[in-house]
C-alpha cells in the first residue's frame, strides 16, 4: 500500500476508535439547556407561546398541569419542562436562588421570570410575555391570567427578576 493510503487508513481507523471511547450523551441538566438556550429566540418564544395558551387554566395549590390546575410556581415549572425539557425548581422562593442573572425591569424580555414578596420573602413568580405584561396563576378561585408589571399590586410587590434562558 502507497505511503499516503497507509496514512489515510490509520487516520480512518483512530477516527473510527475514538467515536467508540467518547462518553455516552448525558441528559441536559437546567444549567447546560439553559446554556445552550442563550442566544436563541427560538426558547424564550416557546414558553411564551406556551405560557399565554395555558391563559384560562384554573388555579389550584400544588397544581402542575394543565388537568389539574396550576399555582404560580407550578406553572412556570410545568411550562419550561413541557417545552424546553429544562427541569426548575419547584416553588418561587426556589426559583427566585436559581443561578441566572438578575434583570432589571427595563431589561426584561419575553421568557424571564418575574418576582413578587416584600422584603426579602418572595412569594409569587410568573413569565414575563413582552410589552410589560406577565402571565401568572395568581390565586384560589382564579385562573391562569396575563397581567400588566405597571398594575399598582404588582408594581408595589415587584421583588425582581431573573434570566434563566
Amino acid at each position: 500500500m502507497p505511503v499516503p493510503a497507509r496514512i489515510a487508513a490509520s487516520l480512518l481507523g483512530l477516527a473510527v476508535l475514538a467515536g467508540c471511547s467518547s462518553q455516552p450523551s448525558r441528559p441536559p441538566t437546567a444549567d447546560t439547556a439553559a446554556a445552550q438556550a442563550r442566544g436563541n429566540a427560538f426558547p424564550a418564544s416557546s414558553v411564551t407561546i406556551r405560557a399565554l395558551g395555558l391563559v384560562g387554566t384554573p388555579y389550584r395549590y400544588g397544581g402542575n398541569t394543565p388537568e389539574s390546575g396550576f399555582d404560580c410556581s407550578g406553572l412556570v415549572t410545568y411550562v419550561f419542562a413541557d417545552m424546553l425539557d429544562l427541569r426548575l425548581p419547584r416553588t418561587s422562593r426556589e426559583l427566585a436562588r436559581v443561578q441566572g442573572p438578575k434583570i432589571s425591569a427595563e431589561r426584561l424580555s419575553s421568557g424571564d421570570l418575574v418576582f413578587f414578596g416584600s422584603g426579602d420573602e418572595v412569594w409569587h413568580v410568573g413569565i414575563y410575555v413582552g410589552e410589560g405584561r406577565f402571565v401568572h396563576a395568581p390565586s384560589s378561585g382564579g385562573t391562569v391570567r396575563l397581567d400588566a408589571l405597571d398594575n399598582p399590586y404588582w408594581q408595589r410587590h415587584y421583588s425582581g427578576a431573573k434570566r434563566v434562558l
